[in-house]
């Protein structure tokens, strides 16, 4: 049994489903810690939607926020506190799929609290999700870079969209991080989709 949060370099880089893709894979169980905004067709909503196999149990929230905003400001707006401690790892036997808000330095609450601490928190190696856009080496390598320093482990990069061989080749090289395999760019994500992905993975 392992447990692996899905994070990502920046936001609308398609963590849920590169989720969705893990969880159909792994036959794993999925949980969205904090869910900010669209909650009438919510992460957890839409991972049910795109999987096919019967062994996943997908965990319920701890916190649903109203607004699509960084979890410390939809709390604010909600009149929610959020504290580390309310974060207790759902009890399975199954591997864990755990999908973030934004990238790792996404505030949780106004006391500075970030993804990355919550990370920390409840002990989950990560899964990185890249993306190719001018900057994407930065955001990559900075994101690796802070994760090594808080000696959180490190599952891999998942590439996602379309490829850039020079591009991942030299965050590969410098980040030290295995790759993890790619998703292909796709604008019909269903089922189908979902479940054939799982051949580009590099897995264990």
């Amino acid at each position: 049994m392992k447990n692996y949060f899905v994070s990502g370099i920046g936001t609308n880089i398609g963590k849920t489903i590169c989720s969705a893709i893990l969880v159909e894979f792994l036959k794993a169980d999925y949980w969205k810690p904090i869910q900010s905004g669209d909650l009438d067709n919510s992460d957890s909503q839409k991972i049910k939607e795109l999987i096919s196999n019967t062994q996943t149990q997908i965990f319920p929230e701890r916190y649903l926020l109203t607004q699509s905003l960084s979890p410390h400001a939809a709390a604010e707006i909600d009149k929610v506190s959020i504290h580390l401690d309310d974060f207790i790892l759902p009890t399975t036997n199954n591997d864990l799929i755990m999908e973030g808000a934004g990238g790792l330095m996404v505030p949780i609450n106004k006391k500075g609290d970030l993804i990355i601490d919550l990370i920390q928190h409840i002990k989950a190696e990560v899964i990185l999700v890249s993306q190719n856009y001018l900057g994407s080496i930065n955001h990559t390598l900075l994101s690796l870079e802070i994760l090594k320093n808080r000696n959180i482990p490190i599952k891999g990069i998942l590439f996602n969209g379309e490829p850039k061989k020079s591009t991942e080749d030299i965050i590969l090289e410098i980040g030290g991080a295995r790759n993890l395999g790619r998703i292909d760019f796709t604008e019909f994500v269903n089922k189908s989709f979902v479940r054939s992905q799982g051949e580009n993975l590099n897995w264990d």
